[in-house]
């Protein structure tokens, strides 16, 4: 990883980043890392968005916890828990939860109380 103090550059970001190859450059403020020029080649936009994404992020850390615990599914079980009938525009849920199981939206829940 390469290094490089804003207060030294002495080129446009855009110059440094058509150098870039396979490493990342590091933008420093007073020795303090405040952005990074990353190379994209063969990454998507999509994937880029949730590479950063909070929940995105917390899904991850969820999903590897639960691994770590030993909490798996065999194809079996996750086709059944991800059941088949459910219609193409209905969110990806648990069957349980697909089938009328759904929370309600804290928007829903307050009308209801009134």
């Amino acid at each position: 990883m390469k290094t490089l103090r804003l207060s030294r550059a002495s080129r446009s970001l855009t110059e440094y980043a058509t150098e870039l190859r396979d490493e990342v450059l590091l933008l420093t403020d007073r020795n303090r890392p405040v952005a990074a020029i990353v190379p994209l080649k063969g990454i998507d936009r999509e994937s880029l968005a949730l590479s950063s994404h909070p929940e995105f992020l917390a899904l991850i850390a969820r999903s590897r916890a639960e691994f770590r615990r030993g909490r798996t599914l065999t194809l079996d079980e996750m086709k059944e828990t991800f059941s088949a009938d459910r219609s193409p525009n209905q969110a990806l849920q648990p069957a349980s939860r697909a089938r009328g199981g759904r929370r309600k939206s804290k928007r829903r829940a307050r009308a209801a109380r009134g």
